[in-house]
């Protein structure tokens, strides 16, 4: 199988309020940017986007190494989270529905295609392609200013 590394990340300006998305992928010498916009939405919702996005773009099996600087998404599946939320039809151990389940459904069904492993990267600090989807998220909302005076 083919090996691709994804860094991840999303932005929000409010929480709610308009969001950006953005992935990096690297496959050998290839790399390819993505980005996205949403109008109204979460900063947990971007974060989750993003890693969608970029898993859906695969065209094949892969092994896959996602790194983001998001603790709700990696602390899901390196917690195990995930796992009781299903056992427990998607209620919390708060005993609240789980938030975004629709983005975790999706990104759940994605994992299975592929070998994914979660790794966690410290937000705004040196890891240069972590600061680039940041870059890339915050410009998607900047781009799409004009729709939310």
């Amino acid at each position: 199988m083919k090996k691709v590394e994804i860094y991840c990340d999303g932005a929000c300006s409010g929480n709610p309020g308009p969001g950006g998305w953005a992935a990096v992928l690297l496959y050998k010498n290839a790399k390819k940017e993505i980005s996205g916009y949403e109008p109204d939405t979460t900063n947990n919702r971007m974060e989750l986007t993003a890693a969608i996005n970029a898993l859906k773009l695969l065209k094949e099996q892969c092994i896959v190494d996602v790194y983001t600087d998001s603790a709700y998404v990696f602390n899901a599946f390196s917690q195990k989270w995930i796992y009781g939320w299903q056992k427990n039809n998607w209620v919390t151990s708060m005993k609240k529905p789980v938030s975004n389940k629709e983005l975790w459904l999706e990104l759940i069904a994605l994992c299975k295609t592929h070998s994914v492993s979660w790794n966690k990267v410290k937000g705004h600090s040196n890891n240069e392609l972590n600061n680039r989807c940041d870059e890339l998220a915050r410009a998607a909302i900047k781009a799409h200013s004009s729709d939310v005076s």
